[in-house]
């Protein structure tokens, strides 16, 4: 996990519900550290991360009210969800009944299985 910091600052945030009645916000990221550059992303969105450290990343607002960008999954692996003895092995060993907050990379994992 990796944390935006500086005055990283997300302004306009819009929320919207979807078809399924979640929450989806959509906020402008200005990035200070790199000359005050706009951003558009989507909170509590997972999106594929082909050149990064992890397979996915997301980014949420944590507990203190910061915007952190939360990555997780191994790139090189699959992760084979048809299969009920793995499905049962990867949430028990990873405690998906309780994945805790959202800025953790366990909650993620968790919700993808």
């Amino acid at each position: 996990m990796s944390i935006l910091t500086g005055n990283n600052v997300f302004e306009n945030v819009k929320t919207t519900l979807n078809e399924w009645g979640e929450v989806e916000e959509e906020a402008i990221f200005i990035d200070e550290e790199d000359g005050g550059k706009k951003k558009n992303v989507k909170l509590n969105k997972p999106f594929l991360t082909p050149g990064g450290p992890k397979k996915r990343s997301v980014y949420v607002k944590n507990a203190k009210g910061n915007t952190v960008k939360v990555n997780f999954g191994d790139p090189n692996m699959e992760i084979k969800a048809d299969n009920p003895a793995r499905k049962k092995s990867f949430r028990a060993r990873h405690n998906c009944a309780n994945p805790g907050p959202k800025d953790m990379a366990r909650y993620w994992s968790c919700k993808q299985w």
